[in-house]
């Protein structure tokens, strides 16, 4: 061989293997396929279970509350009494309020003295004013005195009769005052106990003890809370959603409550939405308007009996659903302008198609497109990534599918992008 033509095949040579390094390598990427399938929305939100009747128990009256015996989870029949309340203890004297009521029974004292004194009074005015009136009678039957002054003595004689009826009154209210005073005296020196009648508090309703307000002895007020009692077998769930959820779901819709600590899902049912909203702080510090909705559990109670009230449960209500949906996992839509875009692999190359976006959840995208079911496309698509761009899928995601031509339907090729 001559030598220049060495050095052109040499020359030659050299420049395919330079242009074959610097010749851009196919992009590795990974690979989803279009399926056809059931499309389902749900809105879900973490709730909580809670009993729909829920009784409070209180104090009827203040006073000492006995220490209950009862627990939390032990059942209870209507009408049973679940506390004990006695009469609470007076409050402690200081030196001068005990010094004043010393005083003030010592004055009770003297005043029942001072009744006694009239009371014998009265006695002994009563005691003549008989005595006269049997000696005028015996003298106006001898024709001494006349009726006038018979009469004018009979009527005093009366009048005596009730001035020591009276005096009986006053006395019989100063020795009670004097009582009063000395019972007041003895128990605040803790020297009299009191007198002891339980005045039972019973419960509402049959069911079992949430909760207990108090247990423990004390002197309690009146309304104080002591026990709350429910029927834990009627059992509600309290989910609040954010008010552009709440307004698709309707009352009568079935969801499902999972992670809720049993080995499956439970069913349930919207019964109420609220009608008013309120405002809650996200664990962002976002303002948010939210609405509660209540659902009933439809599943047998055998199945959730170890569900309690206050539990934490994932709620699912569907919003939507499809049937015979194209489907696509979100990951492999992008926006592109108003509309939605993807990439489908095309023998080896990126083809950008923009399809029509209908609805789509945390995991597929039900779109409108003329693809047909089985397509390969580019699922998180990078951003440096161009329609046309060679594109290589990774080895183990790779995905068998027709190419772009024999997935676009033959009425409309036009779709096909250049």
């Amino acid at each position: 061989m001559k030598p220049g033509l060495r050095i052109a095949l040499a020359l030659l040579l050299f420049v395919l293997l330079v242009a074959w390094a610097f010749y851009p390598k196919p992009a590795e990427v990974d690979v989803a396929e279009l399926r056809v399938g059931r499309f389902e929305r749900n809105v879900e939100e973490d709730g909580r279970t809670r009993l729909r009747d829920r009784f409070v128990v209180s104090a009827p009256v203040a006073g000492q509350l006995a220490r209950l015996t009862l627990r939390e989870g032990d059942a209870v029949r209507e009408g049973q009494a679940i506390a004990q309340l006695w009469p609470a203890a007076p409050a402690l004297l200081d030196e001068r309020r005990l010094a004043e009521q010393r005083e003030q029974v010592a004055a009770a004292e003297a005043g029942l003295a001072r009744a006694q004194a009239d009371l014998e009074k009265a006695r002994l005015a009563l005691v003549q004013a008989e005595a006269d009136l049997v000696r005028n009678e015996s003298l106006a039957a001898r024709g001494f005195l006349s009726a006038t002054q018979v009469e004018n003595a009979r009527l005093n004689a009366r009048q005596r009769q009730r001035e020591r009826e009276s005096a009986q009154q006053d006395e019989h209210a100063a020795r009670h005052r004097l009582a009063q005073l000395r019972v007041a005296l003895r128990q605040s020196l803790g020297r009299e106990p009191l007198a002891r009648q339980a005045w039972p508090v019973r419960s509402p309703v049959a069911g079992k003890v949430l909760k207990l307000r108090q247990q423990s002895e004390a002197v309690v007020a009146a309304g104080a809370p002591l026990v709350e009692v429910g029927d834990p077998a009627r059992m509600e769930v309290l989910v609040d959603l954010l008010t552009e959820d709440a307004a698709q779901v309707r009352p009568g819709t079935m969801a499902a409550l999972d992670n809720w600590g049993g080995p499956a899902a439970l069913q349930a049912r919207v019964r109420h939405v609220e009608p008013s909203a309120f405002t809650k702080v996200s664990a962002l510090g976002v303002e948010e308007q939210r609405v509660n909705v209540l659902l009933d559990i439809v599943s047998p109670p055998a199945e959730w009996q170890s569900l309690g009230d206050g539990y934490k449960v994932d709620v699912r209500i569907p919003v939507q659903a499809a049937d015979e949906a194209l489907l696509v996992p979100v990951g492999c839509l992008f926006p592109r302008g108003s509309r939605q875009a993807l990439f489908v692999v095309d023998r080896g190359r990126a083809r950008l198609v923009e399809v029509e976006l209908l609805a789509r959840n945390g995991r597929d995208a039900w779109i409108k497109s003329h693809l047909a079911a089985g397509t390969a496309v580019v699922a998180y698509p990078p951003a440096t990534l161009n329609d046309g761009d060679r594109v290589k899928a990774m080895p183990d995601r790779r995905a068998s599918a027709p190419s772009l031509r024999e997935g676009l339907m033959e009425t409309e090729p036009e779709r096909l992008p250049v």
